[in-house]
């Protein structure tokens, strides 16, 4: 049986390299060697998963610890991998695995909504994001991280997460909307990809839309992960968005403040004609049932629009209007 390679000389780093020196090494060497770029090529497809299992081990803390202590014997087949050798004690160690990988993307042009970034390279503002994944695992006992399976091959796994951040007006956000968003790998040639996005009517900053197939590529055959868009809803002049209610004004003159009349209200479904009392103070609020933003769960329901009234103040007065106002004040 061949004798195990060192896993610092796979990745061909130093044994006090940093987290990010791990990696980095990880990222080259799996782009290098990753089978959907080596199709048919065994001996890559080995080196792959050498790669792989090395920055299992070393980009996991407590893994690393047990590897530099005990060396390969840590993970061997019929050892518990969750059991940490301390002379004649085991520690025990919880199996778990929260690894779920962040990638920000970077939005150029107009109205293209391009997203352009470096799947593997430092264009990436990483942020390691806990969230709950399932790992097939096969043979070997071990639980690893950034690949799926065991170390005796044959393993397969499904892609990481991508998440990135995409803009759409308030308008789009409002009434739903397609959109066209290209993917780059800057280290292949011509590596785009164009995606059409639908945004579903009634999101809001901070929901995300989930692109199933489009995340990572999937390890040794596995399905590939899923990219999360994750909404950034721009402003509209005269509107306020508090969940699924709007927030306007409207100004009306002093006299029909004071007679009462009529005022056309602006909603986002058209102009409507709204009675307003008389004696209506300035800050009073109208209530349009349904002329909010629809829920993106639930096309049956929609929000209100309230509207603050502001009473204008006349800045100029002719003469005989001046007269008839100082009358009045007289008159009360």
């Amino acid at each position: 049986m061949t004798a195990k390679r060192d896993y610092y000389d796979i990745l061909g780093i130093e044994k006090n390299a940093d987290a990010g020196e791990i990696k980095k090494a990880y990222r080259k060497l799996a782009k290098k060697y990753h089978p959907d770029t080596n199709e048919g090529n065994a001996e890559a497809e080995r080196k792959f998963k050498e790669v792989s299992e090395a920055y299992a081990v070393l980009s996991d803390p407590e893994k690393k610890s047990m590897y530099d202590q005990f060396g390969h014997a840590a993970f061997e087949a019929g050892a518990d991998a969750g059991n940490a050798y301390t002379g004649n004690t085991y520690s025990k160690k919880a199996h778990t695995d929260g690894g779920s990988g962040w990638r920000e993307y970077h939005f150029q042009g107009g109205d293209m909504d391009d997203m352009f970034g470096d799947l593997f390279g430092d264009m990436f503002h990483e942020n390691r994001k806990q969230g709950p994944r399932t790992r097939s695992f096969h043979r070997s006992g071990f639980y690893g991280d950034g690949f799926d399976g065991g170390f005796s091959g044959g393993y397969t796994g499904k892609g990481e997460d991508l998440r990135a951040e995409i803009s759409v007006s308030f308008d789009e956000a409002v009434f739903g909307c397609d959109k066209i968003i290209t993917l780059q790998d800057s280290e292949v040639p011509g590596g785009r990809q164009s995606l059409s996005v639908h945004i579903p009517a009634g999101i809001d900053t901070g929901q995300s839309i989930r692109l199933r197939g489009k995340g990572m590529p999937g390890i040794g055959g596995g399905e590939p992960g899923d990219l999360f868009l994750k909404a950034r809803v721009g402003t509209k002049p005269g509107y306020e968005r508090k969940g699924l209610d709007v927030y306007t004004t409207v100004n009306i003159p002093y006299t029909t403040a004071v007679f009462g009349g009529e005022a056309i209200v602006h909603t986002l479904y058209g102009n409507v004609s709204c009675k307003i009392r008389e004696g209506t103070q300035s800050g009073s609020k109208i209530r349009l049932r349904g002329k909010g933003i629809v829920s993106m769960k639930n096309s049956e329901v929609r929000g209100d629009q309230y509207v603050t009234v502001q009473i204008q103040v006349p800045k100029k007065l002719n003469p005989e209007a001046r007269k008839k106002l100082m009358e009045y004040e007289q008159a009360f």
